[in-house]
């Protein structure tokens, strides 16, 4: 099979694109025809070594799929040849990656494509509406009637968050491009504040005079002096971006009023949690509630032009990989 692959830890110059052994299932393990695969900022956080995790070279880069099961092990019993699926949690920790035109998934991190959804599109969600579920969930505790703040709202994981918040009830203030408003209304916030405001916290708290309950910045900055002072009391802010971010934090607001704030990465979530996520995706997926904004697709052999272009900043929406793109 072909697949898309490095050697050593790098630059998007290392990855290759060639002929590597067709994977074989073990009994709890499902062979997966692969139809898409998304590429991510965690993809070459890996690729490069700018995030450690296990890895056995030569190592098939890439999280995300979509496709079809070839084959299953002696063990599973909730999937066949044919069935529809997608997972989001290979490409790391020990388990090569979804860049290939077959891969193994372990059962318990692969979930079924529901009737009618577009792979690419589903496979262009995976990553960043998982990390949105986590963050509002199972990390930020948000229940109906809160007030949320979304910075970066209206890129990928931020629309997530504000489609996902509304959804559940919450109140959203929405912090994006002023081009985004219109966009962000439309996916379930009730207020949007253009990001160059001068004065986008003085905005926040006319839209939210008792506080937000749940902080959320997608877009990485992580103004933590600022946020904690627009939270209410016993408000949490969720970290979920900015790898490379240091800010500084107000501590005295924070314990005096019992502020939290915490962090997380996508690829420390357990097997029940990322399906708990897939379900809430599911659901919204189906209902036609959570689409991508933008979706490119290029071929699997291009997958260090990909990279490159993400790492440049040069991608708007999300890039997904497929056999069947014109390479």
């Amino acid at each position: 099979m072909r697949a898309a692959y490095i050697e050593r830890l790098g630059s998007p110059d290392v990855i290759r694109y060639g002929d590597q052994p067709t994977p074989e299932p073990g009994p709890t393990d499902v062979l997966v025809d692969v139809r898409a695969v998304s590429v991510n900022h965690v993809d070459t956080f890996v690729r490069s070594g700018a995030w450690r995790t296990p890895l056995t070279f030569p190592f098939v880069i890439g999280r995300d799929l979509t496709g079809t099961v070839a084959a299953v092990g002696a063990g599973v019993h909730r999937f066949r040849p044919g069935d529809r699926v997608w997972c989001n949690s290979l490409g790391h920790d020990g388990r090569q990656g979804a860049a290939a035109e077959q891969v193994v998934v372990p059962v318990d991190r692969l979930y079924r494509l529901p009737e009618g959804a577009d792979p690419y599109e589903t496979v262009a969600l995976a990553h960043p509406a998982a990390t949105a579920y986590l963050g509002l969930f199972t990390h930020g505790r948000l229940r109906s009637g809160e007030t949320v703040v979304v910075v970066g709202a209206a890129g990928n994981v931020g629309s997530a968050l504000v489609v996902m918040a509304a959804a559940a009830g919450g109140r959203v203030i929405a912090v994006a491009s002023e081009r985004d408003a219109e966009y962000c209304r439309g996916i379930g916030a009730d207020h949007v504040i253009d990001y160059r405001d001068p004065d986008v916290p003085g905005r926040i708290r006319a839209a939210a005079p008792a506080g937000a309950d749940l902080y959320l910045d997608a877009s990485g900055m992580n103004d933590l002096e600022t946020a904690v002072d627009l939270l209410a009391g016993r408000g949490r802010i969720v970290l979920l971006a900015g790898l490379r971010s240091r800010p500084e934090l107000p501590v005295g607001p924070l314990y005096l009023r019992d502020r939290s704030v915490l962090g997380f990465a996508i690829s420390h979530a357990t097997p029940g949690e990322l399906a708990e996520a897939a379900s809430a995706i599911n659901r919204l997926v189906a209902d036609g509630s959570l689409r991508p904004r933008a979706v490119e697709r290029l071929h699997l052999s291009d997958a260090a032009e990909a990279h490159r272009r993400l790492e440049e900043g040069k991608v708007r929406g999300k890039l997904v990989l497929s056999r069947d793109a014109k390479g």
